[in-house]
Protein backbone atom coordinates (compact mmCIF):
# COMPACT_ATOMS: atom_id res chain seq x y z
CA UNK A 1 0.00 0.00 0.00
CA UNK A 2 1.25 3.53 -0.67
CA UNK A 3 1.11 5.53 1.94
CA UNK A 4 1.43 8.70 0.59
CA UNK A 5 -1.43 8.62 -2.07
CA UNK A 6 -5.33 8.76 -1.42
CA UNK A 7 -6.65 5.31 -1.69
CA UNK A 8 -10.01 5.27 -2.17
CA UNK A 9 -12.17 3.20 1.15
CA UNK A 10 -14.29 1.61 -1.41
CA UNK A 11 -11.12 -0.32 -1.68
CA UNK A 12 -9.59 -0.20 1.19
CA UNK A 13 -12.41 -0.99 3.57
CA UNK A 14 -15.64 -2.03 2.17
CA UNK A 15 -15.51 -3.82 -1.29
CA UNK A 16 -15.20 -7.36 -1.66
CA UNK A 17 -12.37 -8.81 -3.35
CA UNK A 18 -14.76 -10.55 -6.05
CA UNK A 19 -16.09 -6.92 -6.81
CA UNK A 20 -12.70 -5.22 -7.16
CA UNK A 21 -11.77 -7.51 -9.46
CA UNK A 22 -14.61 -7.03 -11.79
CA UNK A 23 -13.99 -3.61 -11.86
CA UNK A 24 -10.16 -3.99 -11.76
CA UNK A 25 -8.14 -3.17 -15.15
CA UNK A 26 -7.44 -6.99 -16.27
CA UNK A 27 -11.31 -8.06 -16.39
CA UNK A 28 -12.36 -5.32 -18.35
CA UNK A 29 -9.04 -5.81 -20.71
CA UNK A 30 -9.46 -9.03 -21.14
CA UNK A 31 -12.89 -8.61 -21.75
CA UNK A 32 -11.91 -6.17 -24.61
CA UNK A 33 -9.87 -8.79 -25.86
CA UNK A 34 -12.61 -11.25 -26.00
CA UNK A 35 -14.86 -8.99 -27.33
CA UNK A 36 -12.20 -8.82 -30.40
CA UNK A 37 -11.58 -12.50 -30.62
CA UNK A 38 -15.39 -13.22 -31.22
CA UNK A 39 -16.11 -10.39 -33.61
CA UNK A 40 -13.33 -11.67 -35.60
CA UNK A 41 -14.70 -15.52 -35.37
CA UNK A 42 -17.97 -14.33 -36.03
CA UNK A 43 -16.72 -12.50 -39.12
CA UNK A 44 -14.25 -15.00 -40.45
CA UNK A 45 -17.71 -17.78 -40.42
CA UNK A 46 -19.49 -14.85 -42.16
CA UNK A 47 -17.03 -15.50 -45.35
CA UNK A 48 -14.47 -12.73 -44.30
CA UNK A 49 -11.53 -15.08 -45.64
CA UNK A 50 -8.12 -12.69 -44.51
CA UNK A 51 -9.37 -13.06 -40.83
CA UNK A 52 -7.06 -16.54 -40.61
CA UNK A 53 -7.54 -19.39 -38.15
CA UNK A 54 -3.71 -18.35 -36.88
CA UNK A 55 -5.20 -15.22 -35.63
CA UNK A 56 -8.06 -16.62 -34.23
CA UNK A 57 -5.49 -18.87 -32.32
CA UNK A 58 -2.82 -16.52 -31.38
CA UNK A 59 -5.99 -14.15 -30.03
CA UNK A 60 -7.33 -16.74 -28.29
CA UNK A 61 -4.10 -17.65 -26.41
CA UNK A 62 -3.34 -14.14 -25.27
CA UNK A 63 -6.75 -12.74 -23.70
CA UNK A 64 -5.52 -12.85 -20.05
CA UNK A 65 -1.93 -11.78 -20.85
CA UNK A 66 -1.84 -8.11 -21.24
CA UNK A 67 1.15 -6.13 -21.06
CA UNK A 68 -0.39 -2.97 -19.03
CA UNK A 69 3.21 -1.16 -19.35
CA UNK A 70 3.03 -1.44 -23.15
CA UNK A 71 -0.48 -0.65 -23.01
CA UNK A 72 0.53 2.89 -21.10
CA UNK A 73 3.35 3.70 -23.24
CA UNK A 74 0.78 3.40 -26.36
CA UNK A 75 -2.01 5.55 -24.73
CA UNK A 76 0.65 7.95 -23.91
CA UNK A 77 1.65 8.25 -27.44
CA UNK A 78 -1.80 8.13 -28.95
CA UNK A 79 -3.76 9.68 -26.41
CA UNK A 80 -6.74 6.75 -27.08
CA UNK A 81 -7.11 4.19 -24.78
CA UNK A 82 -9.02 1.31 -27.62
CA UNK A 83 -5.97 1.61 -29.88
CA UNK A 84 -3.23 1.68 -27.65
CA UNK A 85 -5.16 -1.61 -26.39
CA UNK A 86 -5.30 -2.52 -30.33
CA UNK A 87 -1.68 -1.85 -30.64
CA UNK A 88 -0.72 -4.14 -27.40
CA UNK A 89 -3.24 -6.75 -28.53
CA UNK A 90 -1.19 -6.68 -31.69
CA UNK A 91 2.13 -6.98 -30.83
CA UNK A 92 1.35 -10.06 -28.72
CA UNK A 93 -0.69 -11.99 -31.25
CA UNK A 94 1.41 -10.82 -34.36
CA UNK A 95 -0.75 -13.17 -36.86
CA UNK A 96 -3.60 -10.81 -36.26
CA UNK A 97 -2.55 -7.36 -37.05
CA UNK A 98 -4.81 -5.81 -39.24
CA UNK A 99 -7.49 -7.56 -38.26
CA UNK A 100 -8.48 -7.05 -34.21
CA UNK A 101 -10.90 -4.31 -34.49
CA UNK A 102 -12.12 -5.04 -38.06
CA UNK A 103 -15.35 -2.72 -38.27
CA UNK A 104 -15.84 -1.97 -35.38
CA UNK A 105 -15.89 1.65 -33.02
CA UNK A 106 -14.43 1.94 -29.64
CA UNK A 107 -17.69 1.43 -28.17
CA UNK A 108 -17.95 -2.06 -29.59
CA UNK A 109 -15.52 -2.84 -26.82
CA UNK A 110 -15.98 -0.33 -23.94
CA UNK A 111 -20.38 -0.52 -24.25
CA UNK A 112 -20.31 -3.94 -24.53
CA UNK A 113 -17.93 -4.74 -21.89
CA UNK A 114 -19.51 -2.36 -19.42
CA UNK A 115 -22.71 -4.35 -20.17
CA UNK A 116 -20.81 -7.78 -19.36
CA UNK A 117 -19.13 -6.11 -16.00
CA UNK A 118 -23.37 -4.82 -14.97
CA UNK A 119 -24.48 -7.77 -15.22
CA UNK A 120 -21.68 -9.65 -13.34
CA UNK A 121 -21.97 -7.10 -10.68
CA UNK A 122 -25.69 -6.85 -10.72
CA UNK A 123 -25.01 -11.22 -10.32
CA UNK A 124 -22.74 -10.90 -7.35
CA UNK A 125 -25.26 -8.50 -5.56
CA UNK A 126 -28.27 -10.93 -5.96
CA UNK A 127 -26.13 -13.80 -4.47
CA UNK A 128 -25.06 -11.01 -1.59
CA UNK A 129 -29.04 -10.28 -1.18
CA UNK A 130 -30.46 -13.50 -1.16
CA UNK A 131 -27.94 -14.33 1.32
CA UNK A 132 -29.35 -11.59 3.45
CA UNK A 133 -32.97 -13.02 3.02
CA UNK A 134 -31.77 -16.20 4.41
CA UNK A 135 -30.18 -14.78 6.94
CA UNK A 136 -32.64 -12.65 8.38
CA UNK A 137 -35.23 -15.33 7.28
CA UNK A 138 -33.73 -17.44 9.90
CA UNK A 139 -33.35 -14.84 12.32
CA UNK A 140 -37.17 -13.95 11.89
CA UNK A 141 -38.28 -17.80 12.27
CA UNK A 142 -36.39 -18.40 15.76
CA UNK A 143 -38.19 -15.26 17.10
CA UNK A 144 -41.38 -15.42 15.43
CA UNK A 145 -43.15 -15.88 18.68
CA UNK A 146 -40.93 -13.50 20.77
CA UNK A 147 -43.95 -10.59 21.20
CA UNK A 148 -42.60 -6.77 21.44
CA UNK A 149 -43.93 -3.21 21.10
CA UNK A 150 -44.47 -2.54 17.82
CA UNK A 151 -44.12 1.12 16.91
CA UNK A 152 -45.84 4.04 14.84
CA UNK A 153 -44.03 6.96 14.35
CA UNK A 154 -41.67 5.51 16.90
CA UNK A 155 -44.45 5.47 19.78
CA UNK A 156 -45.33 2.13 21.39
CA UNK A 157 -48.17 0.48 18.77
CA UNK A 158 -49.68 -2.53 19.04
CA UNK A 159 -47.69 -5.59 19.70
CA UNK A 160 -46.29 -8.02 16.45
CA UNK A 161 -43.20 -9.91 17.03
CA UNK A 162 -39.22 -9.84 17.12
CA UNK A 163 -39.59 -12.69 14.29
CA UNK A 164 -42.27 -10.51 12.02
CA UNK A 165 -40.37 -7.17 12.11
CA UNK A 166 -37.92 -9.24 10.66
CA UNK A 167 -39.38 -10.39 8.19
CA UNK A 168 -40.69 -6.68 6.70
CA UNK A 169 -36.74 -6.43 6.41
CA UNK A 170 -36.47 -9.42 4.79
CA UNK A 171 -39.51 -8.60 2.25
CA UNK A 172 -37.72 -4.70 1.42
CA UNK A 173 -34.26 -7.16 -0.07
CA UNK A 174 -36.51 -9.40 -1.47
CA UNK A 175 -38.35 -6.99 -3.50
CA UNK A 176 -34.83 -5.64 -4.14
CA UNK A 177 -33.80 -9.19 -5.14
CA UNK A 178 -36.85 -9.60 -7.88
CA UNK A 179 -35.62 -6.21 -8.99
CA UNK A 180 -32.39 -6.85 -9.83
CA UNK A 181 -33.49 -10.18 -11.39
CA UNK A 182 -35.14 -8.55 -13.49
CA UNK A 183 -32.39 -6.19 -14.60
CA UNK A 184 -30.19 -8.97 -15.13
CA UNK A 185 -32.92 -11.02 -17.61
CA UNK A 186 -34.17 -7.93 -19.71
CA UNK A 187 -30.41 -6.43 -20.09
CA UNK A 188 -29.62 -5.90 -23.87
CA UNK A 189 -26.01 -5.92 -25.98
CA UNK A 190 -25.47 -3.19 -27.32
CA UNK A 191 -24.14 -5.61 -30.52
CA UNK A 192 -21.98 -5.01 -33.34
CA UNK A 193 -23.75 -1.81 -34.81
CA UNK A 194 -20.65 0.61 -36.32
CA UNK A 195 -19.62 4.09 -35.54
CA UNK A 196 -22.74 5.98 -34.90
CA UNK A 197 -25.10 3.01 -34.91
CA UNK A 198 -25.89 2.68 -38.82
CA UNK A 199 -23.86 -0.59 -39.40
CA UNK A 200 -22.26 1.17 -42.35
CA UNK A 201 -18.60 -0.27 -41.82
CA UNK A 202 -20.04 -3.51 -41.44
CA UNK A 203 -22.10 -3.30 -44.89
CA UNK A 204 -18.86 -2.59 -46.86
CA UNK A 205 -17.56 -5.17 -44.79
CA UNK A 206 -19.26 -8.13 -45.58
CA UNK A 207 -20.75 -6.56 -49.47
CA UNK A 208 -23.72 -5.29 -48.71
CA UNK A 209 -25.49 -8.20 -47.39
CA UNK A 210 -27.64 -6.95 -44.88
CA UNK A 211 -28.61 -10.67 -43.73
CA UNK A 212 -24.71 -10.93 -42.74
CA UNK A 213 -24.73 -7.94 -41.13
CA UNK A 214 -28.09 -9.00 -38.80
CA UNK A 215 -26.19 -12.14 -38.43
CA UNK A 216 -22.84 -10.67 -37.03
CA UNK A 217 -24.88 -8.70 -34.66
CA UNK A 218 -26.94 -11.93 -33.35
CA UNK A 219 -23.79 -14.00 -33.56
CA UNK A 220 -21.69 -11.73 -31.35
CA UNK A 221 -24.74 -11.07 -28.85
CA UNK A 222 -25.72 -14.75 -28.02
CA UNK A 223 -22.13 -15.73 -27.50
CA UNK A 224 -21.81 -13.33 -24.73
CA UNK A 225 -24.96 -14.70 -22.89
CA UNK A 226 -27.78 -12.09 -24.00
CA UNK A 227 -31.12 -12.78 -25.15
CA UNK A 228 -30.72 -9.88 -27.52
CA UNK A 229 -29.13 -6.25 -28.53
CA UNK A 230 -30.78 -2.94 -28.40
CA UNK A 231 -32.98 -2.86 -31.98
CA UNK A 232 -31.35 0.50 -32.73
CA UNK A 233 -28.51 2.48 -30.77
CA UNK A 234 -26.16 5.65 -31.43
CA UNK A 235 -22.43 5.39 -30.98
CA UNK A 236 -23.55 3.98 -27.49
CA UNK A 237 -25.62 1.90 -26.15
CA UNK A 238 -29.30 4.38 -24.04
CA UNK A 239 -27.10 5.46 -21.18
CA UNK A 240 -31.00 4.87 -19.89
CA UNK A 241 -29.97 1.31 -19.42
CA UNK A 242 -27.42 3.18 -16.84
CA UNK A 243 -29.56 5.15 -15.14
CA UNK A 244 -31.94 2.26 -14.32
CA UNK A 245 -29.53 -0.02 -13.25
CA UNK A 246 -27.49 2.52 -10.45
CA UNK A 247 -31.35 3.42 -9.49
CA UNK A 248 -32.01 -0.50 -8.87
CA UNK A 249 -28.56 -0.56 -6.68
CA UNK A 250 -29.83 2.78 -5.10
CA UNK A 251 -33.33 0.61 -3.83
CA UNK A 252 -30.82 -2.19 -2.31
CA UNK A 253 -29.25 1.21 -0.61
CA UNK A 254 -33.02 2.29 0.52
CA UNK A 255 -33.38 -1.37 2.34
CA UNK A 256 -30.05 -1.35 3.95
CA UNK A 257 -30.66 2.12 5.13
CA UNK A 258 -33.71 1.01 6.50
CA UNK A 259 -32.59 -1.96 8.65
CA UNK A 260 -29.53 -0.28 9.53
CA UNK A 261 -31.69 1.98 11.35
CA UNK A 262 -33.60 -0.42 12.86
CA UNK A 263 -31.27 -1.75 14.56
CA UNK A 264 -29.61 1.03 15.39
CA UNK A 265 -33.16 2.24 17.31
CA UNK A 266 -33.43 -1.12 18.80
CA UNK A 267 -30.02 -1.01 20.31
CA UNK A 268 -30.51 1.89 21.84
CA UNK A 269 -33.34 0.71 23.63
CA UNK A 270 -31.20 -2.41 24.84
CA UNK A 271 -33.37 -4.90 22.92
CA UNK A 272 -31.56 -5.95 20.12
CA UNK A 273 -28.05 -5.12 19.27
CA UNK A 274 -25.55 -6.10 16.42
CA UNK A 275 -22.17 -8.46 16.82
CA UNK A 276 -20.02 -7.01 19.01
CA UNK A 277 -16.20 -8.80 19.22
CA UNK A 278 -14.72 -9.76 22.54
CA UNK A 279 -11.88 -7.45 22.15
CA UNK A 280 -13.33 -4.50 20.12
CA UNK A 281 -13.47 -0.86 21.58
CA UNK A 282 -17.27 1.06 21.30
CA UNK A 283 -15.33 4.03 22.17
CA UNK A 284 -12.31 5.90 23.23
CA UNK A 285 -13.09 7.80 25.93
CA UNK A 286 -16.93 6.21 27.12
CA UNK A 287 -15.33 2.29 27.40
CA UNK A 288 -18.55 0.42 28.39
CA UNK A 289 -20.28 1.70 24.86
CA UNK A 290 -21.34 -0.53 22.14
CA UNK A 291 -21.91 1.45 19.63
CA UNK A 292 -23.34 0.02 16.48
CA UNK A 293 -20.28 0.87 14.23
CA UNK A 294 -21.60 -1.95 11.17
CA UNK A 295 -24.82 -0.56 11.02
CA UNK A 296 -23.78 2.93 11.06
CA UNK A 297 -21.22 2.28 8.00
CA UNK A 298 -23.74 0.42 5.92
CA UNK A 299 -25.89 3.30 6.33
CA UNK A 300 -23.34 5.88 5.40
CA UNK A 301 -22.38 3.94 2.38
CA UNK A 302 -26.43 3.69 1.59
CA UNK A 303 -27.06 6.99 1.43
CA UNK A 304 -23.64 7.54 -0.67
CA UNK A 305 -25.17 4.90 -3.28
CA UNK A 306 -28.28 6.66 -3.03
CA UNK A 307 -26.98 10.06 -3.78
CA UNK A 308 -25.41 8.62 -6.85
CA UNK A 309 -28.43 7.73 -8.76
CA UNK A 310 -28.63 11.04 -10.22
CA UNK A 311 -25.61 11.22 -11.80
CA UNK A 312 -26.32 8.31 -14.84
CA UNK A 313 -29.71 10.09 -15.12
CA UNK A 314 -27.82 13.35 -15.60
CA UNK A 315 -25.54 11.77 -17.95
CA UNK A 316 -28.59 9.83 -19.82
CA UNK A 317 -29.85 13.75 -20.26
CA UNK A 318 -26.92 15.22 -21.89
CA UNK A 319 -26.46 12.88 -24.73
CA UNK A 320 -26.17 14.76 -27.79
CA UNK A 321 -27.33 13.37 -30.95
CA UNK A 322 -25.48 10.09 -32.01
CA UNK A 323 -22.96 10.70 -28.68
CA UNK A 324 -20.87 12.95 -26.33
CA UNK A 325 -17.65 11.90 -24.75
CA UNK A 326 -18.76 13.95 -21.33
CA UNK A 327 -20.54 10.18 -20.07
CA UNK A 328 -16.94 8.86 -20.25
CA UNK A 329 -15.43 10.47 -17.07
CA UNK A 330 -18.20 10.42 -15.01
CA UNK A 331 -19.62 6.86 -15.66
CA UNK A 332 -16.08 5.51 -14.56
CA UNK A 333 -16.88 6.98 -11.48
CA UNK A 334 -20.54 6.59 -11.08
CA UNK A 335 -20.92 3.12 -12.08
CA UNK A 336 -18.18 1.55 -10.14
CA UNK A 337 -18.29 3.28 -6.75
CA UNK A 338 -22.29 2.30 -6.74
CA UNK A 339 -21.34 -1.33 -7.49
CA UNK A 340 -18.58 -1.37 -4.59
CA UNK A 341 -20.24 0.43 -2.23
CA UNK A 342 -23.75 -1.46 -2.28
CA UNK A 343 -21.44 -4.49 -1.99
CA UNK A 344 -19.59 -3.29 1.14
CA UNK A 345 -23.02 -2.52 2.36
CA UNK A 346 -24.45 -6.28 1.46
CA UNK A 347 -21.59 -7.63 3.45
CA UNK A 348 -22.34 -5.56 6.49
CA UNK A 349 -25.79 -6.49 6.77
CA UNK A 350 -25.04 -10.31 6.24
CA UNK A 351 -22.64 -10.24 9.02
CA UNK A 352 -25.35 -8.73 10.99
CA UNK A 353 -28.04 -10.61 10.26
CA UNK A 354 -25.94 -13.61 11.15
CA UNK A 355 -25.23 -12.48 14.33
CA UNK A 356 -27.75 -10.12 15.73
CA UNK A 357 -28.20 -10.19 19.83
CA UNK A 358 -31.44 -10.70 21.38
CA UNK A 359 -32.20 -9.02 24.47
CA UNK A 360 -35.82 -10.89 25.64
CA UNK A 361 -36.09 -9.52 29.35
CA UNK A 362 -35.09 -5.90 27.74
CA UNK A 363 -37.97 -6.46 25.32
CA UNK A 364 -40.40 -8.33 27.74
CA UNK A 365 -39.62 -5.03 30.20
CA UNK A 366 -40.88 -2.74 27.53
CA UNK A 367 -43.94 -4.71 26.23
CA UNK A 368 -45.22 -4.76 29.97
CA UNK A 369 -44.54 -1.10 30.73
CA UNK A 370 -47.37 -0.23 27.80
CA UNK A 371 -48.97 -3.66 27.65
CA UNK A 372 -52.07 -2.09 30.61
CA UNK A 373 -53.18 0.66 28.60
CA UNK A 374 -53.39 -1.79 25.43
CA UNK A 375 -55.01 -4.11 27.24
CA UNK A 376 -57.71 -1.95 28.83
CA UNK A 377 -59.93 -2.32 25.77
CA UNK A 378 -59.82 -6.20 27.16
CA UNK A 379 -60.04 -5.45 30.40
CA UNK A 380 -63.21 -3.69 29.77
CA UNK A 381 -64.51 -6.49 27.58
CA UNK A 382 -63.89 -8.64 30.41
CA UNK A 383 -65.62 -7.01 33.12
CA UNK A 384 -69.01 -6.56 30.89
CA UNK A 385 -68.73 -10.46 30.61
CA UNK A 386 -68.42 -10.68 34.21
CA UNK A 387 -71.43 -8.69 34.53
CA UNK A 388 -70.49 -4.78 35.12
CA UNK A 389 -71.79 -1.52 33.54
CA UNK A 390 -69.93 -1.04 30.48
CA UNK A 391 -70.01 2.47 31.10
CA UNK A 392 -69.06 2.86 34.41
CA UNK A 393 -66.19 0.40 34.30
CA UNK A 394 -65.11 2.71 31.23
CA UNK A 395 -65.07 5.65 33.23
CA UNK A 396 -62.88 3.79 35.87
CA UNK A 397 -60.57 2.76 33.21
CA UNK A 398 -60.23 5.88 32.25
CA UNK A 399 -59.49 7.42 35.49
CA UNK A 400 -56.78 5.11 36.31
CA UNK A 401 -54.99 4.99 33.10
CA UNK A 402 -54.55 8.79 33.37
CA UNK A 403 -53.34 8.55 37.50
CA UNK A 404 -50.93 5.74 35.91
CA UNK A 405 -49.67 7.54 32.81
CA UNK A 406 -48.93 10.82 35.15
CA UNK A 407 -46.86 8.71 37.68
CA UNK A 408 -44.94 7.41 34.50
CA UNK A 409 -44.34 10.68 33.24
CA UNK A 410 -43.75 13.06 36.26
CA UNK A 411 -42.18 10.77 38.55
CA UNK A 412 -40.53 8.16 36.19
CA UNK A 413 -42.12 5.42 38.04
CA UNK A 414 -43.45 1.85 36.88
CA UNK A 415 -46.79 1.39 35.23
CA UNK A 416 -49.09 0.48 37.57
CA UNK A 417 -52.12 0.63 36.07
CA UNK A 418 -52.73 -2.79 36.63
CA UNK A 419 -52.06 -2.66 40.63
CA UNK A 420 -54.76 0.30 40.31
CA UNK A 421 -57.35 -2.00 39.04
CA UNK A 422 -56.74 -5.23 40.91
CA UNK A 423 -57.26 -3.07 43.88
CA UNK A 424 -61.13 -1.80 42.47
CA UNK A 425 -63.52 -4.08 43.28
CA UNK A 426 -65.76 -3.37 40.13
CA UNK A 427 -62.63 -5.39 38.29
CA UNK A 428 -62.90 -8.32 41.02
CA UNK A 429 -64.38 -11.05 38.59
CA UNK A 430 -61.49 -10.30 35.71
CA UNK A 431 -58.82 -12.18 35.99
CA UNK A 432 -55.87 -9.56 35.07
CA UNK A 433 -53.24 -11.69 34.65
CA UNK A 434 -55.02 -13.72 32.02
CA UNK A 435 -55.98 -10.73 30.18
CA UNK A 436 -52.37 -9.40 30.78
CA UNK A 437 -50.83 -12.39 28.42
CA UNK A 438 -48.92 -10.50 25.61
CA UNK A 439 -48.69 -13.81 22.91
CA UNK A 440 -52.89 -12.86 23.08
CA UNK A 441 -52.03 -9.27 21.48
CA UNK A 442 -49.70 -10.51 18.46
CA UNK A 443 -52.42 -11.12 16.38
CA UNK A 444 -51.53 -13.94 13.44
CA UNK A 445 -47.32 -12.19 13.42
CA UNK A 446 -46.25 -16.19 14.05
CA UNK A 447 -48.52 -17.38 11.35
CA UNK A 448 -47.09 -14.48 9.04
CA UNK A 449 -43.84 -15.43 9.50
CA UNK A 450 -44.10 -18.74 8.57
CA UNK A 451 -46.16 -18.00 5.49
CA UNK A 452 -43.44 -15.38 4.63
CA UNK A 453 -40.74 -17.86 4.94
CA UNK A 454 -42.42 -20.39 2.54
CA UNK A 455 -43.90 -18.06 0.35
CA UNK A 456 -40.93 -16.44 -0.37
CA UNK A 457 -37.69 -17.41 1.13
CA UNK A 458 -37.94 -20.89 0.55
CA UNK A 459 -38.09 -19.98 -3.72
CA UNK A 460 -35.28 -17.63 -3.36
CA UNK A 461 -33.32 -20.37 -0.92
CA UNK A 462 -34.22 -22.96 -4.11
CA UNK A 463 -32.62 -20.54 -6.48
CA UNK A 464 -29.61 -19.61 -4.39
CA UNK A 465 -29.18 -23.04 -2.98
CA UNK A 466 -25.29 -23.24 -4.15
CA UNK A 467 -24.41 -19.65 -3.20
CA UNK A 468 -26.14 -19.69 0.73
CA UNK A 469 -23.79 -19.40 3.22
CA UNK A 470 -21.12 -18.08 1.82
CA UNK A 471 -18.75 -16.42 4.53
CA UNK A 472 -18.24 -12.58 4.63
CA UNK A 473 -15.06 -11.30 5.79
CA UNK A 474 -15.47 -7.22 6.84
CA UNK A 475 -11.96 -5.71 6.33
CA UNK A 476 -12.31 -3.12 9.47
Amino acid sequence: MAYDTYESPLTSRNASKEMLRLFSPQHKFSLWRKLWLELARAERELGITRITEEAIAEMEARLEDIDFARAADWEKRLRHDVMAHVHTFEEAAPAAKGIIHLGATSQYVVDNADLLIMREGLQLISVRLANAIDALATFAHQWKDLPTLGYTHFQPAQLTTVGKRATLWAQDFALDLEELEYRIDSMRFRGVKGTTGTQASFMSLLEGDELKVDMLDAMVTERFGFKESFNVTGQTYPRKLDAAVVSSLAGVAASVHRFCNDIRLLAGMKQIEEPFEEEQVGSSAMAYKRNPMRCERATGLSRFVISLSTSPLQTAAEQWFERTLDDSSNKRLAIPEAFLAIDGCLQIIVNVARGLVVYPNTIAAAVMAELPFMATEEILMAGVRAGGDRQELHERIRTHSLAASEIVKSQGKPNDLIERLAGDTAFNKVELSKVLNPASFVGRAPQQVDRFIKQIVEPIRRRYEDQLGQQVELKV
